[in-house]
């Protein structure tokens, strides 16, 4: 049986995860064994747990323990449960909770860039993509379009961010992934030099001219290819571009100039996959 504790007092500091720690205090980058990450909805939660996420609390409307969250809660009859009506948790995190349930877990601890990469032939790298609604939509897409792997710059959205997971529909929890440097001096150059090194072929993803078109045979031909987006707006680093092996562009008509880089990272992972 749950331990269900109802919620009188929005100070109570149990209730810190859920509403007045930041996305990098819940990290924790320094001591990763005790980062904490926030699913939400039944859906994201579960896959999580599927994953082997370990759950420190729950949160939620009354209505979800014995309704959409019953499942879970079998699952984790350890874990505290607080729960309060709709109104009084908005006023606590500060947004409507979507499908009233909240989850804080452990981070998991990440595997290495070449233990994740060993038998993979296609991967995504997202070079400094901070939206968190474009990171949890092209994990989506990695999964659903056969990417093997994700890896992520130093200066990238988290994938745990709690927006990035909702969006992602918890898919950051079916496809592997990883950061593939800790700081900034750590990509590019170095990155993709270990790329190269577990013999990946780099297509950076840029506008120009002078591209290959993604529908070049060699680019699909490629035993082991990694698919290297760039942030919104200024897209892929200059540097980024001139040291992978290929630039590529997507043909477009009615003069649209390029895509959001999560509607790109669609069309890019199902034409390049692995064949």
């Amino acid at each position: 049986m749950s331990n269900i504790i109802e919620v009188t007092d929005l100070a109570q500091p149990e209730l810190d995860l859920f509403a007045r720690l930041t996305e990098a205090q819940l990290r924790s980058r320094r001591e990763q064994e005790k980062g904490i990450f926030i699913g939400e909805s039944p859906k994201v939660i579960t896959r999580a747990l599927d994953a082997g996420c370990r759950p420190v609390a729950f949160l939620m409307e009354r209505k979800h323990i014995t309704g959409d969250a019953q499942g879970i809660l079998a699952r984790c009859p350890d874990t505290p449960v607080y729960t309060a009506s709709r109104e009084l948790l908005a006023g606590l995190t500060g947004y409507q909770l979507t499908r009233g349930v909240l989850c804080a877990m452990r981070r998991p601890q990440l595997p290495s860039v070449e233990d994740l990469c060993g038998g993979a032939r296609r991967v995504a790298v997202l070079e400094g993509i901070v939206d968190s609604t474009n990171v949890g939509a092209i994990f989506r897409s990695a999964a659903a379009l056969h990417m093997d792997a994700v890896l992520v710059t130093p200066t990238c959205c988290d994938p745990l961010n709690r927006r990035a997971l909702r969006v992602s529909m918890g898919t950051v929890f079916q496809v592997p992934w990883t950061r593939i440097g800790e700081a900034p001096p750590d990509w590019p150059q170095p990155g993709l030099r270990r790329l190269r090194a577990l013999g990946f072929k780099t297509a950076a993803m840029a506008l120009s001219d002078t591209t290959l078109s993604i529908e070049d045979p060699r680019l699909m031909g490629e035993e082991r290819l990694a698919i290297v987006l760039g942030t919104e707006g200024d897209g892929l680093a200059a540097d980024t571009i001139a040291d992978c092996d290929y630039t590529v562009r997507i043909p477009m008509s009615h003069n649209v100039d390029s895509l959001n880089v999560a509607a790109a990272s669609a069309v890019a992972f199902w034409q390049l996959r692995a064949r």
